[in-house]
């Protein structure tokens, strides 16, 4: 009997990717595009959803050239919680002043609509409890709204459909307008089983999405993973190179696929304190250009700061909350590139590139050990330099995107070891942030006993034993190391009807390939350095209501 497999396709910020897997959750092959993304203006973000769907199309021909069409089954789609606009022909409409139609997505992280975020929020309406108490830039009604008021012409008035990224693709390879409950339930306010709440839109100004019971934003749902339409439509099989028909499974936000990649994973025989535990006693991280704290509950849990709970928003049937950074590995990156002696860390990578594996963050990861005593633990170089990690704002558990970054400790000092030293007090601040979260989590009654890690932070061991040892929890890491393809598979697998369900087939797909344990020896360490983080946070607020005073 023939082999079966399923495609996973996941669409980050800066590049396209796809994976072939196995019903037993196993890459067999991978490929990668980047895509482009403009800034017009400064926290204005956007991109081109025909560009974004040509390159989805290029890596699903790669990874399947050379495999029967009948014997790939399913095929699941994640990406950004972007906005893409498109008018009543399906085709795109420009959202920026310059008026490209080809530029129709705005963003995840582009924070233009701050303060309408601000009015939604002090406008109180009760559909906030579900994202504590905060509306965020990075969500899609104060992004609507500010299409409304700043490109009325260009862009609102021509726009019939309004879609999450996911939403997008799992419409353009189904050609069904059903919307998966992941996007709509986090990002619009949707709330099952009622459904859109009419008077929030209305109360905001957004009235006119009410027509037609609610076409331009969704007016049918469907929990992730369910089978769209009759499969592939003829036009997207040609463009992808598979058999019209495949089953086609409600799409995922990114980070949400990465969840199920991870956190349904069997941990027999890992002496796990989640072991015999139900699910809820875990946590996903997915670390990338963001990160995003995935907790679920059976009961709702309403945390401040955080949003949720979302009912069947990643696993049906339970409820969901998520914490988030807005920046992590962008912030690394920043921080280091920004950095005086990167050149100098460069010519040195450059030197040692016989050296399999090896890269900037390797590298530094290698020099901050040479430079700890064989007796000391490498975090303990990172007592006196202290960093505040917002500067893009706080997501969670403060919900403030008016939060800037801070760094605290500086000489007159650039060598590479000061960049070294930076470097490490900025994973160190990101790994506090995961603490914090943890903590107003737990306050509202959540029991997280393990982490459990993926995303392109993930591959870096140091960013992953500082999250260990901050937090005191163990971390899991996947077996197959590109989760997020695994749990866009997951849903072609569902879609399929392989599985029976997301729960089955989390169980079946994701592995345990490696543990990492806290490290006792810092745990006073990390006390106090978190007695600092909190210090930096009241600081920050002082200043800024000085500063506020006329």
């Amino acid at each position: 009997m023939a082999e079966v497999f399923y495609v996973g396709v996941d669409v980050g910020t800066a590049s396209v990717r796809a994976a072939l897997v196995t019903r037993e959750g196993l890459l067999k092959s991978t490929a990668q595009e980047p895509i482009g993304i403009w800034e017009p203006e400064s926290d204005h973000y956007v991109q081109s959803s025909t560009e974004i769907w040509e390159k989805c199309c290029t890596v699903v021909k790669k990874v399947t050239h050379g495999v029967e069409k009948s014997q790939i089954r399913g095929i699941g789609f994640d990406a950004t919680c972007s906005l893409v606009v498109l008018d009543q022909s399906f085709q795109p409409v420009p959202v920026s002043q310059e008026g490209d139609p080809q530029r129709n997505i705005v963003m995840w992280m582009d924070h233009r609509a701050t303060e309408q975020a601000d009015r939604i929020t002090k406008n109180g309406h009760r559909v906030l409890s579900r994202v504590g108490g905060v509306m965020s830039p990075e969500m899609q009604p104060p992004k609507l709204l500010w299409l409304k008021e700043n490109l009325k012409e260009s862009c609102w008035n021509k726009a019939s459909h309004f879609f999450d990224l996911p939403d997008f693709l799992s419409w353009k390879a189904s050609g069904s307008l059903t919307r998966s409950l992941c996007t709509l339930v986090c990002k619009w306010t949707y709330c099952p089983p009622e459904g859109w709440d009419a008077s929030f839109w209305t109360s905001i100004g957004l009235d006119d999405l009410l027509e037609n019971n609610f076409s331009k934003i969704g007016s049918v749902t469907c929990p992730p993973g369910s089978p769209l339409g009759e499969g592939l439509t003829q036009e997207a099989a040609a463009d992808l190179g598979l058999d019209p028909g495949t089953a086609v499974g409600a799409s995922l936000i990114d980070a949400h696929a990465g969840g199920l990649g991870v956190i349904g994973a069997d941990v027999k025989g890992f002496h796990l304190p989640c072991e015999g535990q139900p699910i809820t006693a875990r946590m996903a991280l997915i670390c990338g250009t963001s990160t995003c704290h995935m907790a679920i509950s059976e009961q709702p849990r309403f945390v401040p700061g955080v949003w949720g709970p979302y009912l069947s928003a990643m696993v049906p049937g339970l409820w969901l909350n998520e914490g988030g950074q807005s920046v992590t590995g962008r912030l690394i990156d920043h921080m280091v590139k920004g950095h005086t002696a990167y050149t100098q860390l460069q010519e040195q990578v450059q030197q040692r590139l016989p050296f399999a594996g090896e890269n900037i963050y390797s590298y530094l990861n290698n020099h901050l050990s040479s430079m700890a005593n064989s007796c000391s633990a490498v975090d303990l170089l990172g007592s006196s330099l202290h960093v505040w990690p917002d500067f893009h704002g706080n997501r969670s558990p403060l919900a403030d995107p008016t939060l800037k970054g801070m760094v605290v400790g500086l000489s007159l000092s650039q060598t590479l070891d000061d960049l070294a030293l930076l470097y490490l007090a900025t994973m160190q601040a990101l790994a506090l942030g995961t603490l914090h979260i943890l903590e107003a989590m737990k306050e509202a009654g959540h029991e997280i006993r393990t982490l459990f890690l993926c995303g392109g932070l993930s591959k870096n061991n140091l960013f992953v034993q500082i999250h260990a040892n901050t937090t005191g929890l163990p971390v899991v890491l996947p077996d197959q190391t590109e989760a997020v393809l695994v749990g866009a598979a997951v849903l072609g697998a569902c879609a399929s009807r392989h599985y029976s369900s997301i729960q089955e087939a989390m169980e079946k797909m994701a592995k345990v390939g490696k543990v990492v344990q806290p490290d006792s020896e810092v745990q006073s360490f990390y006390e106090r350095k978190y007695k600092v983080f909190l210090r930096l946070l009241a600081h920050q607020r002082e200043c800024q209501a000085l500063m506020s005073q006329r």
